[in-house]
Formats: C-alpha cells, structure tokens, sequence
C-alpha cells in the first residue's frame, strides 16, 4: 500500500510540473509548450488506435464553421478527423480524457479560468495536407477559450514539413509536431495554420470551453 501511495504521489508531481511548464511558458509568451504532455507509451497507444480506426475508414473529412454553419472546402482544409468520446469506451481515449480532466482541475485551480467542459478529436494529415491560417473561436458561438494540441508523430525530421504556425505580430511561431509534445493558447486571439506535410501527421487537437459570456 505505501509502495502504491508513493507511486501516486510521484506521478501527481510529476504531472503538476508538465502542467505548470505549460501554462507558464503560455503566460509568458502566450504560447504554452511542453515537450511531454503524454508519456511516449500513451503517445504509442494512441497513434496506433487512431491508424486502426482510420483502417477501418471511420475518419471523416474535417470542416470549418460549427453546427449552425459547416462548410467542406479542401482548399482550406484537408485532414481528416474521429472525435474522442467515453461513450466508445477505449481505454486509450479514456486514459488521455482523464489527464485533460486532471490538467483542466489545475488550469481552474491555479488561474480561475472557469473552464466548464472540452472538446477533442484525432486529426491526420495524409501526404500534402494542411490546414490554412484561422482562429479557432467561432464569430456566433464563444465558449472555445483555449485551444490545445498534443502530437503523436514518432521519429518526425526536419524537412518532414506539418509545422504548427502561430502568428504574433512581429514574433510569429513555428512549432514542429514532435511526438508527446502539447501546445496551448487563446482560441480567440492568435492566427494559426498546418503547413503542409510530406508525410502522415498525427495529433489530437481540441478546445477547452465555458459557458456562453
């Protein structure tokens, strides 16, 4: 039993220390990064579960706008995506749902964000695929308050392209898609695009949400 509370004791420590070096590093740049937000075994699962599931052709073609207005346009985007749910019940989407749990609690307790819930889906960039510069906030719907990419690429290369742009004015960002790797930042105010990739690139991207101000 001390063994097991031990262990417990070290991993919230950990943890809290990959939390804090994200939102620190977004308070003082407004960009958070953290190399690893997941474990590379947690990475590995999750990679392999979402090539299953685009095997199994249940990835479906990523758009823009929300509900009230959805658009398909692969000029602007052309990934493909699979949102993550309790409701089907793997073990790998639960394990990475209970961290955002873990890492919400602490992000409301440490910056009364007042964050009230998420959303998050795999993404896959096949061969030549990219995303166009956008904000992530919707003009008629603003509960998305921050926005947070983690990375599932194992052994990714310079020249391998799929960069994360996020545009400051005068201190624009380029974020390679390393594998384990977390990025965090306002919905509402930095301008970001995927440049495109010269091969598959993997991530689960997401929103961390409120109630309508």
């Amino acid at each position: 039993m001390r063994a097991i509370l031990l262990r417990h004791l070290i991993i919230s420590s950990l943890l809290q220390k990959t939390f804090d070096c994200l939102i620190d590093s977004f308070i003082e740049k407004k960009i958070g990064i953290t190399e690893h937000f997941v474990s590379d075994t947690l990475a590995g699962h999750l990679r392999d579960h979402l090539i299953s599931l685009h095997k199994e052709k249940l990835l479906l073609t990523g758009g823009t706008g929300n509900e009230h207005k959805l658009a398909h346009n692969t000029l602007l985007r052309n990934d493909i995506i699979y949102w993550l749910d309790r409701k089907h019940d793997n073990p790998y989407e639960n394990e990475f749902l209970a961290l955002m749990d873990r890492f919400v609690s602490h992000l409301n307790d440490t910056c009364y964000t007042g964050i009230t819930g998420y959303e998050f889906h795999f993404a896959l960039y096949e061969e030549g695929a990219f995303y166009r510069r956008h904000l992530d906030q919707f003009q008629n719907d603003d509960r998305r308050q921050f926005s947070m990419i983690v990375y599932l690429n194992g052994h990714w290369m310079e020249g391998d392209g799929g960069e994360l742009m996020i545009y400051q004015t005068g201190n624009d960002c380029s974020i390679t898609p390393t594998n384990g790797k977390g990025v965090f930042f306002k919905s509402s105010e930095l301008a970001h695009e995927v440049l495109v990739t010269s091969k598959p690139r993997m991530s689960i991207t997401g929103w961390l949400k409120r109630e309508r101000l």
